[in-house]
């Protein structure tokens, strides 16, 4: 389902994320597919310095279908970006890739928090967040990153995935703590 980025990839995503329903929500937007390699090798090294974790997503045939990353992790916390190829939407990729990245954020990598900041303009986006047990929003309960987040006006809604509300979620519904096993090498 997921794996460590790699340049092999970066033809696949560069067409997925081009898609016009796509592009507006990515946050490493590449302008040529030039720019897209030369992000994906930033995104590699920045992950090679613990400033972030990126994955790709593969569907069941193992065909990358989009990404998932933690960006600006600080105090063990870090901000969530997903995005997944147009003809992928809607097809259950979604939640498993979550999932996934989730156990290994909380129970390899250290991580406390993931933030979700979703435009509020992305009802798409904020109703997948908000379908999710283990997701509070955190527009009031962390007010100064909202505040902050919103500085140039109100663009965005907070959310927070605590490592705690995650954990209950998954005893409560008898999933186990697994490792990466999902996690692919390249």
């Amino acid at each position: 389902m997921l794996k460590k980025r790699d340049l092999h990839d970066s033809h696949t995503l560069y067409e997925l994320m081009t898609h016009p329903d796509v592009f507006p929500f990515v946050r490493q937007k590449a302008d040529s597919y030039e720019e897209f390699i030369f992000i994906t090798k930033q995104t590699i090294e920045a992950e090679e310095r613990g400033e972030l974790i990126s994955r790709t997503i593969l569907d069941e045939w193992g065909t990358p279908i989009g990404t998932i990353n933690l960006y600006d992790i600080e105090d063990n916390a870090g901000f969530l970006g997903t995005w997944l190829g147009k003809s992928y939407h809607g097809k259950g990729y979604n939640s498993p890739a979550k999932d996934a990245f989730f156990q290994e954020l909380f129970y390899e990598s250290g991580i406390e928090t993931v933030f979700m900041r979703i435009r509020k303009v992305n009802i798409r986006s904020i109703k997948a967040a908000e379908k999710l047990p283990y997701v509070v929003n955190a527009n009031e309960t962390r007010k100064s990153i909202y505040e902050q987040l919103n500085a140039n006006g109100e663009v965005y809604d907070l959310y927070e995935i605590p490592k705690d509300l995650y954990t209950f979620h998954l005893l409560r519904n008898g999933s186990p703590q697994t490792d990466s096993s999902q996690l692919l090498e390249a």
